[in-house]
């Protein structure tokens, strides 16, 4: 099964949470889980590391796979957007990393549920 790792997830990961860290344990010790996130929370975790996180922080990203972003998905995630923000309020970023699980298969796990309305992507609270 695919684990789509938001980027909440990963970076409460490098800010110390116990929870996150179990969280994240636990995925990986599950042998028949590969872990990924989408490339936009990748390029989040990338963009908002603070300096001294960045040896932590890469080798955090070397235990996920990031999933590519193409054309499908850019125009799935469209449609997200387009259906979800006015009631919703979600942002592209969470489009896209709908579009990416709907299209990819897998559970999408995150903090935040609000974000990810739709009943198409299959979505679990982390913790």
């Amino acid at each position: 099964m695919k684990a789509f790792v938001d980027a909440d997830i990963l970076i409460w990961h490098l800010r110390g949470k116990r929870k996150a860290c179990q969280f994240l344990r636990g995925l990986l010790d599950a042998p028949s889980v590969e872990l990924w996130t989408g490339a936009m929370q990748r390029a989040e975790v990338l963009f908002f590391m603070r300096p001294a996180e960045e040896e932590l922080t890469m080798l955090l990203l070397s235990q996920l796979k990031t999933a590519a972003v193409d054309q499908s998905i850019i125009d799935e995630a469209g449609r997200i957007y387009r259906k979800w923000n006015p009631s919703h309020g979600i942002d592209p970023n969470d489009s896209i990393l709908a579009a990416t699980v709907l299209l990819n298969g897998g559970v999408l796990y995150t903090l935040n549920k609000k974000h990810y309305p739709m009943k198409d992507v299959a979505v679990q609270k982390a913790w």
